[in-house]
């Protein structure tokens, strides 16, 4: 990825044999990342001793691609078209990342958000072979040229659970040594879905000597960000005029927070701690670190109390519980003459509230991937505030830049960068984020913005920064079309 070259390894790493050879006749076959099926061309089938071992049609990428298509299709049932897609991924890598980008507002869903968490739930069913690494030795891993690392320690997946294991802190920091050995300083580790109480711990211990990035708080966080900046546009003044109520004070709601009042104070040079005042979250739970959202106030029991005193401008639902916003907001609705209310929730059966509601109620949006919904003569469609339109684009605004750190102010550009590709036809259905589809664009525009505030910061280490950032992130993304083995 990094200098737009794929599949590179430096000189002054060892390989081993199998990382840079490509093979033929049927092993090649049987390799996801080089096997192009129907589409291998009679002089390579000749040339790497495939004839005979394929159908004789030679297929173009394309028309493998609408057949596949048409295959998933038939499935009726999500987990069906996962499964599906997974075994495309474990036959046919390109032609996998082909279809999901050419097809991504119709697959994301079904590889990622929601679909993933039934298969998490079932993986012991499904399993077919691994993919990654589980507590493996580093130095065994056959891919020397690593630039991003996603580690998760299974208790805390899509909210689930613990799904992993019970110690493991001596390994990780076994595994946060050896990485850096391995792979030198610019190597990117992503935390995701690690539980609570060890996300914030992690985080804060290792972001000064490691390039970390908590997708599930910082990486949600910027992409609400980016949904509270667009919304201003529609909702009117700034975010300082704005009270906060948010559902839920875990991971992904005291980052959205933390990230709030950063923004604020970045405008208005006020202290973050006098901002808080305007973000107020309940929960249930008591933990470190939710004391800085403390304030005094007497004890309110239910949310539609906390509504009726604080009368907040918008309503962010982070608890992971269905259904907690129904009369709370037909009471924000009736404070507020365009109130936004954001049901984060995941998957679609623990939103806090339906967007038949949220629209019927007159709130401005509804932030998860329901169908389009009819009201008042006007067509509503909702958009998920996936942390899906940030990852992408910030890890490659740290690759492309050489970042050795990740710092509070990229988070708050990328958000600023995606808020920016929402167009005034998008708020005319009700949208606060930029379709999906366009998502290579957005991620391209991130990177830019990221990569440009490293290089501010002093963080960047690749060196002399391109003229040009965009187009640079756009050379070095990954090229779903089959190569020629000729």
């Amino acid at each position: 990825m990094a200098g737009g070259v794929e599949d590179s390894v430096t000189l002054d790493q060892p390989i081993t044999p199998w990382t840079i050879s490509v093979a033929s006749g049927y092993s090649l076959m049987r390799d996801p990342r080089h096997n192009k099926g129907h589409a291998f061309t009679e002089k390579e089938r000749d040339a790497h001793y495939l004839r005979g071992l394929l159908p004789p049609a030679v297929l173009s990428q394309e028309l493998r691609e609408k057949k596949m298509m048409d295959i998933i299709r038939q499935y009726t049932v999500p987990l069906h078209r996962y499964l599906a897609m997974i075994d495309l991924q474990e036959r046919n890598e390109r032609l996998f990342y082909k279809l999901l980008i050419d097809n991504v507002e119709e697959l994301l869903p079904v590889v990622h958000t929601p679909t993933v968490g039934e298969a998490c739930q079932k993986f012991g069913s499904i399993f077919k072979q691994p993919q990654g690494g589980r507590f493996l030795k580093l130095k065994n891993w056959p891919e020397r040229t690593v630039q991003v690392i996603v580690v998760n320690d299974g208790k805390r997946i899509l909210g689930l659970g613990d799904l992993g294991c019970q110690e493991y802190a001596d390994l990780l920091q076994e595994f946060m040594y050896a990485v850096r050995h391995n792979y030198g300083e610019e190597v990117l580790i992503q935390f995701k879905d690690f539980a609570n109480h060890n996300a914030f711990e992690l985080l804060a211990r290792y972001s000064s000597t490691h390039l970390v990035f908590n997708d599930d708080i910082q990486g949600t966080a910027s992409a609400v960000l980016a949904g509270l900046l667009s919304a201003l546009r529609l909702l009117g003044g700034t975010l300082a005029d704005h009270t906060f109520l948010f559902l839920g004070a875990g991971e992904a709601g005291t980052g959205i927070a933390d990230l709030i009042a950063l923004e604020i104070s970045e405008h208005n040079r006020k202290p973050i701690e006098e901002n808080r005042n305007k973000i107020w979250l309940v929960d249930s739970k008591e933990q470190d670190s939710k004391k800085p959202w403390a304030h005094e106030h007497k004890p309110v029991t239910e949310l539609i109390n906390a509504v009726n005193a604080i009368k907040p401008t918008i309503l962010i639902g982070t608890s992971g519980v269905g259904k907690q916003f129904t009369k709370e907001v037909e009471a924000i609705a009736s404070l507020n003459k365009t109130p936004l209310i954001m049901a984060l929730s995941n998957s679609t059966s623990r939103d806090e509230c339906t967007a038949e509601e949220a629209y019927t109620w007159r709130s401005c949006n509804l932030c998860q991937p329901f169908d389009p919904f009819e009201y008042d003569g006007k067509i509503f469609v909702p958009i998920q505030a996936n942390n899906s339109y940030i990852f992408p684009g910030f890890g490659l605004g740290l690759i492309i830049s050489g970042s050795i750190r990740v710092r509070d102010a990229m988070l708050s550009e990328a958000s600023k960068a995606l808020a920016s590709q929402v167009a005034e036809e998008h708020f005319e259905k009700g949208m606060i984020y930029p379709p999906f589809k366009n998502i290579r664009n957005i991620s391209a525009n991130i990177a830019a913005k990221v990569a440009t505030k490293a290089y501010e910061l002093g963080l960047a280490s690749n060196l002399p920064q391109p003229e040009d950032l965009v187009k640079y992130a756009e050379k070095c993304m990954y090229s779903t079309v089959f190569r020629s083995y000729l």
